[in-house]
């Protein structure tokens, strides 16, 4: 029997819009590296719920690593080379981390990504992220690349308008999503988790976002 060339390379790159690839499963073959490189980073900034400039607790618990991490606060959504809690820089970036990301990207059509912050989101059953711009960067033309680890996510890719249509694309342990160009400023957001038990996970989602902050 022959085997078709989806068997041969595993799942193919899906374009969802003209500067947005889902590479699906691309992370599984360093998800150990992964973890392991992921657990001295959580002991060295735990995950936590920010606060909003409007004072409300962020729905998602999350942390950084890289020179800037993102933060939130009265003062406003920003980068910041320490953490304002503890006043400690944010752990190194991961080399497991660059290079994944820096071969997602190229295989997304986006060639010489070096990103120096990663924001780590975590998810549990019920928790959800609403419809937002990553706009606190300073370079656009970088893209935004998003890895998913755990339980399965909806993830609600937008227009340049909060009011546009919104595509629902499923995201499972190990894929990876890119977008940059002019879908960089799309929003996007996601729809809340569903309850379950990752073999490898638990019960929970953990997603990182690459980018270039400075």
């Amino acid at each position: 029997m022959i085997q078709s060339d989806l068997d041969l390379f595993g799942p193919q790159p899906q374009r969802l819009a003209s500067h947005t690839v889902l590479l699906p499963g691309f992370a599984l073959a360093v998800i150990e590296p992964l973890l392991d490189a992921l657990r001295p980073v959580l002991r060295a900034a735990p995950f936590r719920h920010m606060k909003t400039p409007g004072g409300l607790n962020m729905a998602v618990a999350l942390t950084n690593c890289g020179s800037p991490g993102w933060v939130s606060d009265a003062k406003g959504y920003r980068y910041s080379p320490t953490d304002p809690v503890s006043g400690q820089r944010w752990p190194a970036l991961p080399q497991v981390l660059l290079e994944l990301a820096g071969r997602a990207a190229a295989a997304a059509g986006f060639e010489g990504f070096v990103p120096d912050a990663c924001l780590v989101n975590h998810y549990l059953p019920g928790t959800r992220l609403s419809l937002h711009q990553d706009r606190d960067e300073q370079d656009f033309g970088q893209p935004i690349v998003s890895i998913s680890l755990g339980l399965p996510a909806v993830f609600l890719l937008g227009g340049l308008q909060r009011s546009d249509r919104t595509q629902r694309i499923p995201l499972n342990h190990g894929d990876v999503l890119v977008w940059g160009g002019e879908d960089r400023l799309r929003f996007h957001g996601v729809l809340p988790i569903k309850p379950g038990m990752h073999p490898r996970m638990g019960e929970r989602r953990i997603n990182l976002t690459l980018r270039k902050a400075g």
